[in-house]
């Protein structure tokens, strides 16, 4: 089941009832506030209109300046429901009549919320808008009141009253300050609040339970059938098929999601019989390549075995033919008797020469034997410059005779490497001996050895001077009787071969870097123990090639 924070239905019915919340939020928002206004307009009407009854009601009192009824006209409409305070003051801001007994005769704060508008400016303004006239504030038992100040102008007959109290020069006598409390007005208003909410939030809540229900059935049943499907489809089961029901977006997306289906599952069928068609012709190939792989797996053993023989044939022949030519000269001498000393001498050399060639066919035999059969390693701890020290020795009379110089860079304190001496030093003077007989006309035979710690081997590196070895023959250098020594007696091509076995067999490695014209690099890799497998059995290694 996907998150719900995923689901389509879930995020479009979000944003559907916050939209409606919203907007109804900002129309009731909007709403209410023009009802207060407009009650407030009526509430300021209200108190203009008695503002203006009471001044009509006390002018003709006050043009008798009939102080005493004037001040009953103010009290009795004073103490009607919903007037909080009305007060007359003169210009100067002395109170001269008000339902409070308490402040008449006091004077009033010019710069007061009630005088501001009028004295704001160094001449006090006769003529006031009807906002201005107004102020709201809060009374000393919280009701908010509206106050409204109403200038008495000088008319002209109170010019010529017979009290003669004022002069035709003033234009404002005084005001009149009218307060309405707005207690009953705001409770009015809170009652219309909570009304508006419960009918805001009650319409919300409807138009959301039924915009949810329309999503759900329209939007989040028919997309979970396709995601359904689609789920199928994917797991193979082409066989699911979606409701098809009404003519919107979605019954068309369905039609279309059958038909890819059941276009997939002939699809799918003609695949799965051109696999098996392609698994049968395969299997057919297969058993061909494999007939005919056994064929040359059998021809190039026979091929191998052939050079091998021929190879074999050729180094035992010579030294046989010898055998047998001075072995019948031995036998014809013996007829002849060995009376003398240059006989007898002579008879002596051609043993010393059948010696010889009797060796060089054990040698010839000994090298395969050691190649088809390693002899099982006898690892000690041994010193690795000391077995190199040993064979540059057995070579240094060879380097002096080719006038080759040696450049000797042997590390110091290399730990000792758990070997047998005797195989790594064979293996190593193969290698030298290739070295030197590559520098035939002289040159530089440089040879180093060291330890790499992280990889616990230690590592000699031979580098020659010498022509270098083809890239074309560098691959088939660890083969067995691979030779590149044209020359008759040379070798056999069997060194690199049993060199690659016994440093394998160390579980160890050679690799090789060549450069035509500028020489070839060896490196021997041994590690500081050999694996104990090979201790074990003594397993030969597999040269690279040999096969």
């Amino acid at each position: 089941m996907p998150r719900l924070t995923h689901s389509l239905a879930i995020k479009l019915t979000a944003c559907v009832v916050g939209g409606m919340a919203l907007l109804f939020g900002l129309y009731g928002y909007w709403n209410l506030r023009l009802w207060r206004q407009s009650q407030q307009e009526i509430i300021f009407q209200d108190a203009d209109r008695i503002s203006d009854t009471v001044r009509r009601s006390i002018r003709y009192s006050m043009l008798r300046n009939q102080r005493e009824e004037v001040f009953h006209i103010i009290n009795t409409i004073g103490h009607e429901n919903g007037i909080s305070r009305i007060r007359i003051f003169s210009k100067e801001g002395q109170i001269s009549f008000s339902t409070d007994e308490k402040e008449v005769g006091q004077f009033v704060d010019k710069k007061a919320e009630a005088c501001y508008a009028c004295h704001a400016q160094a001449q006090p303004l006769t003529r006031l808008d009807r906002p201005d006239r107004m102020r709201i504030y809060t009374a000393r038992d919280g009701t908010r009141v509206l106050g409204l100040i109403r200038p008495i102008e000088n008319e002209a007959d109170c010019s010529n009253a017979a009290c003669h109290a004022h002069s035709g020069g003033s234009q404002v006598l005084g005001v009149l300050d009218t307060n309405v409390s707005l207690a009953a007005a705001d409770l009015t208003v809170a009652q219309h609040q909570g009304q508006l909410v419960i009918f805001t939030a009650a319409a919300i809540l409807i138009v959301s339970l039924f915009s949810t229900w329309l999503i759900w059935m329209t939007v989040h049943k028919p997309v979970r059938r396709l995601t359904e499907g689609t789920r199928h489809v994917a797991q193979g089961d082409l066989d699911y098929l979606l409701p098809e029901t009404g003519r919107d977006e979605i019954s068309s997306l369905a039609v279309s999601f059958n038909h890819m289906t059941q276009e997939l599952k002939k699809a799918r069928a003609e695949n799965l019989q051109w696999t098996q068609t392609l698994e049968d012709r395969v299997q057919q190939k297969t058993g061909e390549l494999e007939r005919a792989y056994r064929s040359l797996m059998q021809s190039e053993k026979m091929a191998s075995l052939g050079r091998l023989a021929a190879v074999v044939a050729h180094e035992i022949n010579n030294p046989l033919a010898g055998i047998l030519t001075y072995s019948k000269l031995l036998s014809r001498m013996a007829d002849k008797g060995f009376s003398e000393n240059q006989r007898l001498s002579e008879a002596k050399s051609y043993l010393h020469i059948i010696e010889g060639e009797s060796r060089r066919c054990g040698g010839i035999v000994k090298n395969l034997l050691t190649f088809a059969r390693q002899t099982p390693i006898n690892p000690q701890k041994n010193d690795l410059n000391e077995i190199v020290e040993r064979c540059l020795l057995l070579v240094g009379h060879q380097m002096t005779l080719q006038n080759i110089e040696l450049e000797k860079r042997l590390e110091l304190h290399l730990p000792p490497l758990y070997c047998d001496a005797g195989q790594v030093q064979q293996a190593l003077l193969v290698i030298l001996m290739n070295a030197v007989e590559a520098m035939l006309q002289g040159g530089r035979l440089s040879v180093e050895s060291a330890y790499d710690p992280a990889r616990r081997l230690g590592r000699v590196v031979v580098t020659d001077e010498g022509p270098g070895i083809p890239s074309g023959v560098l691959s088939h250098i660890f083969e067995p009787f691979f030779s590149t020594k044209s020359e008759e007696g040379r070798g056999t091509g069997l060194g690199l071969a049993i060199a690659l076995g016994i440093v394998q067999q160390h579980g160890g490695n050679i690799e090789v870097v060549s450069t035509p014209q500028k020489g070839t690099a060896f490196t021997v890799l041994l590690p500081e123990e050999p694996p104990l497998s090979s201790v074990a059995t003594g397993a030969p290694g597999s040269p690279a090639g040999a096969a």
